[in-house]
């Protein structure tokens, strides 16, 4: 059988640092319609052009790449029709695309086929032999390779270092990858490169968190490239498997000797994916049953739920919805169950059922708490399995009946998003949100003030495009809402964004007494009393009987006058180490003249 094999492209191919750029390798005329059977067609290459004739359509639409394992029914001839090569029928040829396995111009031609697709190549001898030829194809030679792509298996190397390849064998079902929260379920066998097994998982496969890691640092690795369903042939490096260490026996498999080359055939078989709730992973949702849909049971919504509430230890503590009993219905962002169950079911789809893992903070706290079938330990982390059964957002809606009126009405639905709003509703919800945060400061609630009034903001925002008539409520309401979170943020102690939200305000309107005084106090909680004092002689000229702004001068007063001693007093004890230390240094002087 004549070698088949690529030639030394570099001893073909003239040098020329001037070089246009080439189009990409296998680029077939820009825009034109897909080949006919018997059409035949100019194909690019960096290393010359080929011609390509379809023979047979193939199915799909994907094509392989360069890196990726093909298999091929392939025969080559000379022009004449001389046979030189020619694959056995009953085993096709099998190697990698671009790895110098067969002529460039096959390479080239082949990533443009289909599965099951058959052509003929014409390949001049730049992209063929070559000006030195081969056994059966003289110097020089145009020549033919009439293919059929029979299958390929897409290769990935998943560092680009070579430690870790990956040969897809099934696809998975574009669901995936998992992240290092989700929790996984996987298959696989492993095996020396002299097929000795070494580790396998039981029919049912293991599950195991992706950052918990499992068996060696490539499984974790390679499984966050893979999609569920997804069935691989990992070749492991040393270096991604158990170094010069080597593993030793477990159970009935022997042990991995240090250095050894790992080949691992794994399946994905499920994601439950991990949600950080709270985004301090305190409050951690497993999703064991997605949803319905795309919505979500967000804030303010009417939910119903049935769950399962455990200690860590599995001790059930309280039951809802199971067993006859009723499930539980409540209004997020209503304190009316604890805040990281109320969190995680706005979070929530229709049908989801999902395991909640909750701290302390946003469980039951630090005291005991006694519950329908259990008492609750002092700051004990508490487990839920969850089903949203069903939610209904109610929003509470204003009806403009003056220019400067609003009637509260009720209004029982799902909430529009801002998008789909127009002009009115966006005033409407704004004005809803604002007069909840209101009620919520009231009652010392401050963030999930905070919070509201944020939202109202967003309603009737810069970007948004609103009448003349609207501009002057619309700007008022964002004012109003800017400096509420400000007075929410003053509450907790989050001064910095005091700072950014008063801004906010003075940018729009420069001499807005409130904000300065906002930002007044802000500044002085931080340190900056130049600038707090800046903004209360600003405040002053607006208004100069503000009796709050002028209580807050003389508190300034007194900080300035305090830092100012402390300055002195630092400034003195610098000077004074400093004259000692120059005292010294003359003495020194003196003694070395002498």
């Amino acid at each position: 059988m004549v070698e088949f094999s690529k030639v030394n492209i570099k001893d073909i191919k003239d040098e020329d640092d001037d070089q246009e750029e080439e189009e990409e390798p296998g680029e077939e005329i820009e825009s034109a319609p897909p080949l006919k059977v018997g059409e035949e067609r100019e194909i690019k290459s960096p290393f010359g052009c080929l011609k390509k004739k379809l023979l047979k359509r193939g199915v799909n639409w994907e094509s392989p790449q360069f890196g990726d394992e093909v298999t091929i029914h392939y025969v080559g001839s000379l022009l004449d029709g001389t046979e030189f090569v020619s694959g056995d029928m009953d085993k096709p040829f099998t190697f990698r695309l671009g790895h110098g396995e067969v002529v460039t111009g096959l390479d080239h031609g082949i990533i443009t086929m289909r599965k099951g697709e058959k052509a003929l190549f014409t390949l001049p001898p730049e992209v063929g032999y070559g000006e030195a030829g081969t056994d059966g194809v003289p110097p020089d030679s145009i020549i033919q390779f009439e293919v059929e792509l029979t299958s390929w298996i897409t290769v990935v190397d998943v560092f680009r270092d070579g430690g870790i390849i990956k040969k897809i064998m099934d696809r998975g079902e574009q669901v995936g990858p998992p992240n290092d929260l989700d929790e996984v379920c996987v298959n696989y066998k492993v095996t020396l490169v002299d097929d000795t097994v070494v580790a396998k998982t039981p029919e049912e496969g293991v599950e195991f968190y992706v950052k918990d890691g499992h068996f060696c640092p490539a499984l974790p690795k390679a499984i966050k490239t893979m999609q569920r369903g997804e069935r691989v042939n990992l070749i492991v490096q040393p270096q991604y498997a158990f170094g010069d260490v080597g593993k030793e026996s477990v159970e009935e498999f022997p042990p991995v000797p240090p250095d050894s080359v790992l080949n691992i055939a794994l399946q994905l078989s499920a994601i439950k994916p991990v949600i950080d709730v709270t985004g301090d992973m305190k409050v951690k949702k497993k999703i064991l049953k997605e949803g319905e849909g795309v919505l979500t049971a967000n804030e303010g919504a009417s939910v119903t739920i049935r769950y399962i509430a455990k200690l860590e230890d599995g001790n059930v503590f309280e039951r809802k919805g199971f067993d006859g009993g009723q499930p539980l219905e409540f209004i997020t962002a209503e304190e009316q169950v604890i805040i990281g169950l109320d969190r995680a079911a706005t979070t929530m789809k229709k049908g989801e059922c999902a395991t909640l893992t909750i701290s302390p903070e946003y469980g039951f706290g630090s005291s005991e708490v006694k519950q329908d079938l259990s008492i609750i330990p002092p700051s004990s982390t508490v487990v839920y399995e969850v089903e949203m059964l069903d939610f209904t957002r109610i929003s509470i809606g204003y009806y403009n009946c003056s220019s400067s009126n609003y009637v509260l009405i009720h209004v029982h639905g799902k909430e529009k998003a801002p998008w789909e709003m127009s002009n009115l509703e966006k005033i409407e919800a704004a004005v809803r949100k604002k007069e909840e945060g209101n009620q919520l400061f009231k009652t010392g609630k401050y963030q999930r003030a905070g919070k509201k009034y944020e939202k109202a903001a967003e309603y009737v925002s810069e970007g948004g495009v609103f009448t003349d008539e609207d501009q002057k409520l619309v700007k008022s309401l964002r004012l109003s809402c800017w400096l509420n979170g400000a007075a929410c943020n003053l509450k907790l102690n989050d001064f910095q964004e005091v700072i950014k939200l008063c801004s906010k305000v003075l940018d729009v309107e420069s001499c807005n007494v409130k904000a300065l005084y906002r930002r007044v106090q802000a500044y002085m909680e931080v340190g900056e009393l130049h600038l707090a004092e800046l903004d209360i002689k600003k405040a002053l000229e607006v208004d100069p009987l503000n009796r709050e702004v002028k209580l807050i001068q003389k508190n300034l007063k007194n900080l300035l006058a305090e830092s100012n001693r402390r300055d002195a007093k630092l400034y003195s004890a610098m000077f004074s180490h400093m004259a000692n230390d120059s005292s010294n240094a003359v003495k020194r002087l003196k003694t070395a003249d002498d």
